[in-house]
């Protein structure tokens, strides 16, 4: 598949698009990243935050992630359909990083559009299970299901320990659970006996 579908590609664009605009404003952070509900949070900021990035790999790894499992997940729901499934992980990774930031009164903003990309892996493994991806690291062809599991496995683990601070590990996990709760409710609706 070689060509971007049309959200990919506006997506893709807005993100790289904002990212310049933040590299001559870095102010933009303190309006528009998603700050804990103690600091100077704001409801737009739900949003918002998911098109600022912590630096070019932070955005680098989140547009290929964008393309690699958004494209195709585009292709087989549509473009309505695939932003607001994108934008359901987007807003249930910000929800559960409030709830996270606030349980342990942490006081630093969240930015990236990591919650939304794990949102659409998990979609990518509902849709195509079998589907063979081949990570960076390990390099070992794996199912998409697998990969899809080994991924939020090491995410819980690293949450919990706290291994890899400065990363928001729980968003991402909640960009999964809202992108999961988005298919069942799809699912419940195209077969309201499920």
């Amino acid at each position: 598949m070689s060509r971007l579908s049309p959200a990919i590609r506006g997506l893709l664009i807005a993100n790289l698009a904002i990212f310049a605009i933040q590299w001559w404003s870095p102010a933009m952070i303190e309006r528009f990243a998603l700050w804990p509900l103690a600091v100077d949070f704001q409801p737009w900021q739900l949003v918002t935050y998911a098109f600022l990035h912590g630096g070019v790999a932070h955005l680098l790894f989140n547009m290929v992630g964008l393309v690699t499992f958004g494209n195709e997940l585009e292709e087989y729901w549509g473009t309505r359909r695939l932003l607001s499934f994108y934008f359901a992980s987007v807003i249930a990774a910000a929800l559960t990083q409030l709830a996270v930031t606030s349980s342990i009164g942490e006081l630093a903003p969240t930015v990236g559009a990591s919650g939304g990309i794990y949102g659409l892996l998990l979609g990518f493994a509902m849709m195509f299970p079998q589907r063979r991806i081949v990570p960076l690291i390990p390099p070992i062809p794996m199912p998409a299901w697998l990969f899809a599991v080994l991924f939020a496995g090491l995410e819980l683990y690293l949450g919990v320990t706290g291994t890899a601070a400065g990363i928001a590990h729980f968003a991402h996990l909640g960009g999964m659970i809202g992108g999961w709760i988005m298919i069942q409710r799809w699912r419940r609706r195209a077969n309201p006996k499920y």
